[in-house]
């Protein structure tokens, strides 16, 4: 297969992310500016930090144009934490745009007595609608959360799955076209994580 190209904006965990796909056999190559993509199976767009800032290094280095034609070209990306938000309009957490390449907005988690925020730890996925990284008959999974936001999808149907918080169920996962991102760190939630994203790469290779 085609390396996957993990973009490099300076805000990812990139080497966990990298390690746990070369662990499932893929080949990882950083992505730095929209040239280096071509060759490229998919996209993965990570995140750790705040919603503006992030805006503001992919607008800067080009990297929100080259994603958008990426995107429009009907080509796969995977989003994992803020890469996830960073894919709506926007986000409680600044007033940049975001790359709007899902409908809707980032909220900030509801607070409510006894449930500290960030939401931190292991939850269980609730599934939604199937998708490749949720599919129908998918065995319990837990993954780990690191997050104050989470997004709120104009359309519910590209929510693929949804983890309890405060009585609620928040966005865990997302799925439209070939775009797929998750809230949670897969890199870092063991052999449920793992089984996810070896169903993405999978899904790549079909």
């Amino acid at each position: 297969m085609s390396p996957i190209g993990l973009i490099d904006y300076g805000m990812g965990n990139l080497h966990s992310v990298q390690r746990a796909f070369e662990r499932l056999g893929a080949e990882v190559v950083p992505i730095r500016a929209g040239a280096a993509m071509e060759g490229c199976a998919g996209l993965l767009l990570p995140g750790v930090g705040a919603f503006d800032p992030a805006m503001k290094r992919l607008d800067q280095s080009g990297l929100a144009t080259a994603i958008h034609q990426w995107c429009g070209a009907g080509k796969p990306l995977l989003g994992i934490c803020l890469g996830l938000q960073l894919l709506f309009e926007g986000s409680d957490e600044g007033s940049r745009e975001g790359l709007g390449l899902l409908k809707g907005r980032v909220l900030a988690l509801p607070r409510k007595s006894g449930h500290p925020i960030p939401h931190m730890g292991w939850e269980p996925l609730i599934p939604a609608q199937p998708s490749p990284l949720v599919p129908s008959g998918c065995e319990e999974s837990w993954m780990y959360f690191v997050h104050s936001y989470a997004a709120v999808p104009a359309e519910p149907s590209c929510t693929t799955a949804n983890v309890a918080f405060a009585g609620q169920a928040v966005t865990a996962a997302v799925w439209q076209g070939a775009i797929g991102a998750c809230q949670f760190h897969p890199e870092k939630s063991a052999e449920a994580g793992e089984a996810l994203l070896m169903r993405w790469l999978d899904w790549l290779n079909r």
